[in-house]
């Protein structure tokens, strides 16, 4: 078995705006070099095959907590104690416990009622696009998936705003090349989001209503329910993992579609929603720790290793799709890795997935003859992979 240090190294800054704009092509080169890879700028392994990642995502001797705790700057300690009682980092038992219980609240029956509502507020935003040039991101992307969130939540729809800054913010802390402003902002939104959250939680512990923040104070399981915490942890997690992948899932999807000439001709079914998801998702980079030395592929990962799972590599890996690289809602559908795999696969998936389908559907059939008005734009935000703006116009 060949151990770590002979992985192929590559070396790719995750800033450079060519990669930003296109790391696909950095892909497929490493790629070739086989399925495990070291990034230097990371200084990390790197799964990069769709066998390698889905391997590792649902390996459960890999984990998101290090072995040894790792030692945060004090200035970084709001944010971090959010981290503390999220789920997604976490491992069991006490993972099991959190998401078992926040399951009982956030259930697929609340879920798939909340269509109505979705497809509503999309007639409504759309409703209200300008007739020349605009941006989808900021116009529809972004406003539909905070409000529906919000809503789910049981927050009123004023606080939208204020949501959004938070996430912005908070998510800043897991770009590529963050900097001390960057951490700033984190920190103020952390403390900011939990202040709110904190009395947000007691005034609905004083008057329940038909909402999830009720019902995550409601959920109980063997005796054991959530702490004040956990709840407002996973409001967070909630909010900005799910708002900010179906911001970029939904604005790659439109972009995707209208360059590859489906928008407008291609009935949006679920088979097209998957398949946008693979051909562009929203998060590329996501990191696991070797609880003991671990066999992957052929090659030795040391206990105490912290390895990355390409997700946008292994979504287009031609030893698990035919023509990867080209964009087909017919072909047969396969698992992909968008939303992860294994133990921390996305709790909000079907909610992404139905906003994601409602909302296409409502932009081909209102406006069939969008197209772009100029060339899309990706912001610099790896790891994560989303337009900064797409600029469309009516034909």
């Amino acid at each position: 078995m060949r151990v770590l240090e002979e992985l192929p190294q590559v070396a790719q800054n995750p800033l450079d705006v060519a990669f930003v704009q296109d790391p696909y092509v950095a892909y497929d080169q490493w790629r070739a070099l086989g399925p495990l890879v070291h990034w230097h700028e990371y200084n990390m392994p790197c799964a990069i095959s769709f066998a390698a990642t889905n391997a590792i995502l649902r390996d459960r001797r890999f984990g998101r907590l290090p072995l040894e705790p790792v030692v945060r700057p004090d200035h970084l300690a709001p944010f971090y104690d959010i981290e503390a009682h999220s789920m997604l980092e976490l491992e069991p038992p006490r993972h099991t416990r959190l998401r078992n219980l926040v399951l009982r609240a956030f259930t697929s029956r609340r879920i798939n009622a909340l269509a109505p509502e979705i497809e509503t507020l999309c007639a409504q935003l759309i409703s209200k696009l300008p007739d020349g040039p605009f941006d989808l991101i900021t116009e529809f992307a972004q406003p539909l998936p905070v409000i529906i969130i919000a809503r789910l939540l049981g927050v009123p729809d004023s606080m939208a705003p204020d949501l959004l800054r938070w996430s912005h913010a908070m998510v800043g802390m897991y770009q590529a090349g963050r900097t001390r402003v960057d951490e700033d902002r984190a920190t103020t939104a952390s403390r900011d989001f939990v202040t709110f959250l904190h009395g947000y939680i007691d005034s609905r512990r004083a008057d329940p209503r038909d909402d999830l923040i009720t019902h995550l104070i409601a959920a109980e399981e063997d005796g054991q329910t959530l702490s004040t915490n956990e709840m407002i942890s996973t409001c967070i997690l909630l909010l900005n993992a799910g708002h900010e992948a179906t911001v970029h899932s939904l604005g790659n999807a439109v972009k995707t579609l209208i360059e590859t000439g489906h928008y407008g001709s291609t009935s949006v079914t679920d088979a097209l929603v998957e398949e946008c998801l693979r051909f562009d998702p929203a998060l590329h980079l996501f990191t696991r720790w070797a609880y003991e030395d671990i066999d992957v592929m052929g090659r030795t990962i040391p206990k105490g290793t912290q390895i990355a799972c390409l997700l946008g590599a292994a979504n287009r890996c031609p030893r698990h799709w035919d023509a990867p690289d080209q964009f087909n809602p017919a072909r047969t559908a396969k698992p992909h890795l968008a939303f992860g795999a294994g133990l921390h696969f996305c709790l909000g998936a079907p909610l992404a997935r139905l906003e994601m389908r409602l909302a296409l559907d409502a932009l081909t059939r209102a406006l069939p003859d969008l197209r772009l008005s100029e060339p899309p734009l990706y912001a610099d935000i790896y790891h994560f992979h989303g337009l900064s703006r797409l600029m469309v116009t009516r034909a």
